[in-house]
């Protein structure tokens, strides 16, 4: 249930709708419980504040904020469709659950709310002396919220959009997620091969790609029913009529009571994937803007280039990670996880810039040495595949570079010229 719940509000705060609403229930309170004061000792001590200047600030409040309210959304929206169209579509979550804007968005429409009820409040008689005097300090401090937020949203907002950022949250998010699955590479669970088919295959109606597994409700039902659970999709993995979620066995071999419903109702089946349990998504999305970058139409080797740097950064993260000695605690028994597959890792990462970029020497020199420093701090298997991909980058590239001379100095970079030339 706590895992459930988590998840739940992980998406629940990335919704546009989410902080406004909250910061517009906190206004309506701060205006209506600024009546308190009256009765308690601040009635003894509080300094007359004339009405008029608490109307002034007040109206001055409802008539900028619903305006910059309103444009900051037209910069909002803006910047989310630059995102969409410079880097992936993928991307636009990220984007949209940007903490500064939604802040900015949050704080303009709540200073809106509480202008109207307090100067609403205010004109029925509603306050008191000492709840003018409270009214007046919540009022200055609602001036200073909306002055420190707009100073920063600014900042933001000439940044929200733009191709770097837009990297930078993509690769932030796979940073967190890759830290998240070293933590817990099986979720809680314990590891088994891929390829294990043994026991009852449960399946789903719902199409689409995993996004979480409540691994708590699992290990109940298993344990109510004596089972053992192997899971078949993990987060990230697309589901259809033929795919089995996972299989169940039982050393009792009663399975005809078993409600398979319950099982599959453990699983969150959406149209897209998510950034927050599934690494991969991440490295596709960033090899997704490598690609636009490389089109003819935009021709950008540059961001090319940047996508492969993250890409560096975040296989060294999680080759490092591996081969660090952790005790991997199994919390759920009865329950068996898959490995994320790291030649699929490596095919989303490379392969789409190996592809699209086999005509750029810049690019092309830039995934080798890439490939070759990933290689170096992995074990045998990470050193194959970056082999493996280093020796189909450089065939794609045989087949497009016309230059001599720099097919030459692109097989003095490649892995499996430097294993030859060192043996």
């Amino acid at each position: 249930m706590k895992q459930n719940l988590k998840f739940f509000f992980k998406k629940l705060i990335n919704k546009l709708w989410f902080r406004p609403l909250i910061f517009c229930l906190l206004s309506i309170a701060a205006a209506l419980l600024a009546h308190l004061a009256d009765n308690s000792f601040i009635e003894d001590i509080a300094p007359d504040i004339a009405k008029s200047s608490l109307e002034y600030l007040l109206n001055t409040i409802s008539a900028s904020m619903l305006v910059i309210a309103i444009f900051a959304v037209g910069s909002m929206v803006s910047a989310y469709s630059a995102a969409s169209g410079t880097a992936t579509p993928r991307s636009f979550k990220l984007i949209v659950s940007d903490d500064v804007s939604q802040n900015a968005f949050s704080v303009y429409i709540g200073s809106f709310i509480f202008s109207i009820v307090a100067a609403v409040a205010l004109k029925n008689g509603y306050y008191g002396a000492a709840g003018h005097f409270t009214l007046f300090i919540l009022t200055l401090i609602v001036f200073a919220i909306i002055i420190l937020t707009f100073l920063k949203w600014v900042e933001r907002i000439s940044k929200l959009g733009r191709i770097g950022h837009t990297i930078k949250k993509v690769e932030e998010a796979t940073n967190k997620a890759l830290c998240q699955k070293l933590h817990q590479p099986f979720m809680g669970g314990s590891f088994v091969l891929d390829n294990i088919e043994t026991g009852t295959p449960i399946y789903s109606e719902q199409i689409g790609y995993v996004q979480h597994i409540n691994m708590e409700r699992l290990q109940e039902l298993a344990a109510h029913n004596n089972l053992i659970i192997i899971l078949k999709c993990i987060p990230g993995t697309f589901c259809y009529a033929d795919k089995p979620l996972a299989c169940i066995s039982s050393s009792d071999n009663n399975l005809v009571n078993i409600d398979n419903e319950k099982l599959v109702k453990a699983f969150t089946i959406d149209d897209s994937r998510s950034f927050n349990d599934d690494p991969c998504f991440g490295i596709i999305a960033l090899s997704e803007i490598a690609s636009r970058a490389l089109s003819p139409g935009i021709n950008d080797p540059g961001t090319a280039i940047a996508i492969i740097d993250s890409h560096v950064r975040l296989f060294t993260l999680w080759v490092k990670g591996k081969q660090t000695d952790r005790t991997v605690k199994v919390k759920y028994d009865r329950i068996r996880v898959p490995a994320i597959s790291l030649p699929n890792m490596f095919d989303d990462a490379f392969r789409p810039i190996a592809r699209d970029g086999a005509g750029n020497i810049e690019v092309m020199l830039r995934l080798q040495k890439a490939l070759t420093s990933i290689a170096y701090v992995g074990n045998a298997e990470t050193k194959a595949l970056a082999m493996v991909q280093s020796q189909q980058a450089f065939e794609r590239a045989e087949l497009v570079i016309e230059f001599k001379n720099d097919l030459d100095i692109l097989k003095k970079e490649c892995m499996f010229s430097k294993t030859n030339t060192s043996s």
